[in-house]
């Protein structure tokens, strides 16, 4: 009797959507104007808050930040990351421009307050930042189509890279970082995601 061919299972490949040339190109200009304001225009001169240069490089730091992170949640689909990523490179540059910088540690009250608002833009910035990477990733890693797709993980690895580097920070300002603490922090958090894959099942 003869036996029917097995037929293979297709699934549908994800459709994603080009970034537009024009946008990375106008969001390469806002950038490029932003940071040069930044080093160059000598913001801190200027008392008021909405003094022309202050505005021009709030618009164009804004407009830069929007231009990079919606595009990007928008074609992969993750929510929050555009909202981490314009705040925490607004916070950044902003901190950066017109915030003294600390002189003494983090512990040190009148600098606690700008090691904070640093650590908390690194931490959203990176965690922005690697989130697609993060994704793009896990679909070649993982066979699994419930590991590959889900945010959830995703989110939380992101995190876990943007707590990094916000340790690190922290660690710097309270001048204890070594590389031995650099090693013990990478391990835990490594530890840390063994952890959620092994005892967290996948979203659907």
């Amino acid at each position: 009797m003869p036996v029917a061919p097995e037929k293979k299972l297709h699934l549908p490949a994800i459709q994603v959507a080009p970034i537009s040339i024009s946008l990375v190109l106008l969001a390469g200009v806002c950038w490029t104007w932003a940071i040069w304001l930044l080093l160059k225009g000598d913001l801190r001169s200027y008392q008021a808050f909405f003094a022309s240069p202050r505005l021009l490089f709030y618009m164009s730091l804004c407009l830069a930040s929007a231009l990079t992170f919606i595009p990007i949640e928008q074609r992969y689909e993750l929510p929050g990351l555009a909202f981490q990523g314009m705040a925490g490179s607004i916070l950044l540059c902003y901190t950066i421009a017109f915030v003294p910088a600390p002189t003494a540690w983090l512990l040190s009250l009148p600098d606690t307050p700008v090691y904070l608002l640093l650590i908390m833009a690194l931490f959203w910035l990176v965690s922005a930042i690697v989130m697609p990477f993060v994704y793009v990733i896990g679909l070649s890693i993982w066979k699994n189509r419930a590991h590959q797709f889900d945010l959830r993980r995703v989110r939380r690895q992101s995190h876990e890279c943007g707590l990094l580097v916000a340790m690190i920070a922290a660690l710097a300002s309270l001048r204890v970082l070594t590389w031995v603490s650099l090693l013990l922090l990478v391990l835990i958090l490594i530890i840390a995601e063994l952890l959620f894959l092994s005892r967290i099942e996948p979203q659907s």
